[in-house]
């Protein structure tokens, strides 16, 4: 062990029988009394506070004890960053950043080894689902003991939080992110899924979405040393076991980080993702142990890269900020798979003894190593022409501070005015049936763009893309994005009209329309031989004619105020 066991200095996890991991109490109290014992290494304070009241913290470390984010930021020094416990549950990044930290403060060579690099931490971010620990909500995890939960206290899966905000913990990380600006990150998981012999599996962000130089260069450079420095470690990885039917012998496909999760978010801000995923079979012990060989394993790569990370996130920037188009949403690509070799077990089907149906299972006697497809090519599913700039009503607030908490650049308008404009109308969108994370959200959107001419009142807000945050404002405000704001619910009250007829007045009203309006007429016939069975509902006829009359149009209704600045 890198110390005494017997030291105040002794994770819960060391002091234990390597099956338990620290609450949150204690690993708090831990890096306070670290930070105290060696103020020029570790700086530890409070960031935040959760929706129960408990407060966030964060830690910095640096081998020369320069902890002033401005004067770091000026030296532009690498910074890796280190997120753990969005998950309590899968505490294992918990435990191992602890013994991590100490021994940058322990061990002098250790430290020495960062050099000009900083290393970021977020030792516990779920702090409220950290407090509710038990030992039953991870279904046949093989430990630890004991463990957090994977809700905070509203119930909010964390990982699925980033671009919507609901929690207080994503509001302070999206300030927090922002304001370090990382140039890599680590996110510490457990998965579960299908059996096979690796302990770490591993979430990049995907290179393609990624895009400019950094992908080709976390595909070509990056993502190959990683695999070999954890196989020299004893950690043999392979990429994130996301099969594309049943079985991992019939391929695997990455996994999609879209913003919704910390690595696609941090896509958003062109930082380099990565999402260990243990696998949940696996005794703790090899956990925890492949966990903390992966955090090292990538920090030394940043260390040693830290200089080239940094010069192609700049380019990717300014790229961004001056692309006259920009994808939007991506797909797998199935016609061009690379391959793994894949050590596997071979899966066997058997009738269930609980129903008349057969059952999966892996047999660990059956161990086998063959390569297998590897779908880790994407390409744009959509991609939209870019305006000059987006025009922000004032008025639609919840968007426009998350827009600022990610440094997005605006300007406030001095003066009513009118602006020509591009503006989305919404032809129609499909809801998911039931609530996800406290939302609606919104799996498809039709779309049609128009020119308008519309009126803006002084203290509307101007967003350039000539910017740095280009590519967190276009996946934000475009709505057909992966998680956009619209997705995400931020606009509903757009979808809904706000006045109604009475049926038995309106029915007089509907044949003065179709008289006067040629277009509504045409309309009205079309709808008819196409849906001659609704004829008999006269709340469907009067529906028809109401919704798409221009006597009783409502501007508003179905038009997307966010605008698109082209002149």
């Amino acid at each position: 062990m890198p110390t005494d066991l017997n030291s105040s200095f002794a994770t819960p996890y060391e002091c234990g029988n390597q099956n338990q991991t620290t609450s949150w109490d204690a690993c708090m109290a831990f890096y306070r009394r670290l930070a105290q014992a060696f103020p020029h290494v570790l700086q530890f304070s409070q960031i935040g506070v959760s929706d129960a009241g408990l407060p966030l913290y964060a830690g910095v470390v640096t081998a020369d004890g320069v902890f002033g984010r401005e004067q770091l930021k000026r030296e532009r020094r690498p910074v890796f960053f280190n997120n753990n416990g969005i998950h309590p549950g899968e505490p294992e990044g918990i435990d191992a950043c602890m013994a991590l930290v100490r021994d940058f403060c322990l061990q002098p060579a250790r430290l020495a080894a960062l050099g000009q690099t900083v290393f970021l931490f977020i030792p516990v971010y779920n702090v409220d689902g950290c407090t509710n620990r038990n030992n039953t909500s991870r279904v046949n995890q093989d430990g630890p003991e004991q463990f957090g939960f994977r809700g905070n206290s509203l119930h909010l899966d964390l990982n699925r939080d980033f671009v919507k905000c609901d929690s207080r913990n994503a509001q302070v990380f999206n300030q927090f992110f922002t304001a370090w600006d990382p140039d890599v990150m680590v996110d510490t998981h457990t998965s579960n899924g299908a059996d096979y012999h690796y302990t770490m599996t591993l979430i990049p962000t995907q290179p393609d979405k990624l895009g400019h130089e950094l992908g080709p260069f976390l595909r070509g450079t990056m993502l190959p040393a990683i695999y070999r420095q954890m196989q020299a470690r004893g950690w043999p990885t392979c990429p994130y076991v996301n099969p594309v039917q049943e079985t991992p012998d019939q391929g695997i496909e990455d996994f999609l980080e879209t913003p919704r999760f910390s690595t696609g978010y941090a896509a958003l801000h062109h930082c380099i993702g990565f999402m260990p995923e243990t696998h949940m079979l696996k005794p703790y012990a090899d956990r925890y142990a492949s966990m903390r060989a992966l955090v090292e394993t990538v920090l030394d790569f940043t260390v040693a890269h830290g200089a080239q990370i940094l010069a192609l996130r700049a380019a990717a920037r300014q790229a961004a900020g001056a692309a006259g188009r920009a994808p939007l949403s991506w797909r797998a690509d199935r016609s061009q798979p690379s391959q793994f070799l894949f050590k596997g077990y071979a899966a066997i089907y058997q009738a269930s003894l609980l129903g008349n149906y057969t059952r999966l299972a892996y047999d660990r006697q059956q161990p086998w190593e063959k390569s297998i497809d590897h779908f880790d090519r994407f390409v744009e599913d959509a991609a939209v022409d870019l305006p000059r700039a987006y025009l922000i009503p004032q008025a639609w607030r919840a968007v426009i501070e998350r827009l600022q908490w990610n440094g997005v650049q605006l300007q406030r308008l001095t003066e009513d005015g009118v602006l020509q404009v591009q503006q989305y109308r919404i032809k129609a969108v499909v809801s998911r049936p039931g609530a996800y994370e406290g939302h609606l959200f919104h799996d498809e959107v039709e779309l049609e763009l128009r020119n308008a001419s519309v009126p803006v009142r002084a203290g509307d807000y101007l967003l350039p893309l000539a910017q740095e945050q280009a590519r967190y404002a276009i996946e934000t405000l475009e709505p057909q994005a992966h998680d956009s704001y619209f997705r995400w619910g931020f606009f509903n009250s757009v979808l809904e009209k706000k006045e109604a007829y009475s049926d038995y007045v309106f029915e007089d009203s509907a044949l003065e329309l179709l008289q006067e309006e040629l277009e509504l007429r045409q309309q009205f016939e079309q709808w008819k031989a196409d849906h001659p069975a609704l004829l008999s509902s006269q709340q469907a006829v009067l529906d028809f004619i109401f919704t798409h009359c221009r006597r009783y149009r409502e501007p508003e209704w179905r038009s997307y105020p966010v605008l698109r600045v082209i002149a």
